[in-house]
């Protein structure tokens, strides 16, 4: 009997669950089942004990480096994914571009059903219109400063050892939000020193082979 396949590879399905913390054993066990029960191995389980706002999330950035193309990333909801609309975007365009497929149990979505992939175009378009937005918000904001007589731009004040830090952090799926909290930023001068630089976000999610 041939594997199932998505995009010519074959599929290993690999489980992500998210609980608000450590003492909340009843939903972790209800993920955990409802992800075993729709086929993914129990050592292909992720797991974040962390809330829904949180920017650090270990497990999460393990299971996006873990999976290649051809698996299928299995949540048991959508919410237990990302901690905004736009974090749950990027996440899902990156999945894309790696080929990977997305699946959660309770809205029914799946992306290895023909009906499926249209959802990879709907989210692409809904992160186009995000990106749009925010570009439309900064161009208007530098326009309305101008007009007060004020640039845009200002020196970097971040020590080139720090920098070198923060970008290990960052190609690493560390938040820019998490890096201004850890090392001490504000966040005005990371994005602005950022874009000095062309930094457009980490390349990928790590290609190194499953263990197992």
């Amino acid at each position: 009997m041939r594997k199932p396949q998505f995009r010519g590879f074959p599929l290993m399905l690999v489980g992500y669950l998210r609980v608000s913390s450590d003492a909340d054993r009843q939903s972790t066990d209800l993920q955990r089942d409802a992800l075993v029960s729709a086929g993914v191995d129990a050592r292909h389980l992720f797991t974040d004990h962390a809330s829904g706002a949180k920017d650090d999330r270990p497990g999460l950035i393990k299971a996006l480096d873990f999976v290649q193309a051809g698996d299928v990333l299995v949540v048991w909801k959508l919410d237990r994914l990302g901690r905004s609309l736009s974090h749950l975007l990027t996440i899902i365009d990156s999945l894309k571009d790696k080929q990977v497929a997305f699946r959660s149990l309770t809205e029914g979505m799946d992306t290895t059903k023909p009906s499926g992939e249209l959802l990879f175009h709907v989210f692409g378009a809904l992160a186009q219109y995000e990106r749009a937005l925010i570009q439309e918000r900064v161009m208007a904001g530098l326009a309305a400063a101008k007009r007060r007589g004020r640039t845009g731009g200002r020196p970097p004040v971040i020590v080139d050892e720090k920098f070198e830090a923060i970008l290990v952090a960052l190609n690493g799926g560390m938040s820019k939000a998490a890096v201004c909290r850890n090392f001490g930023v504000k966040r005005s001068t990371l994005i602005d020193t950022l874009a000095r630089i062309g930094w457009s976000g980490p390349s990928s999610f790590g290609t190194e082979p499953h263990a197992g």
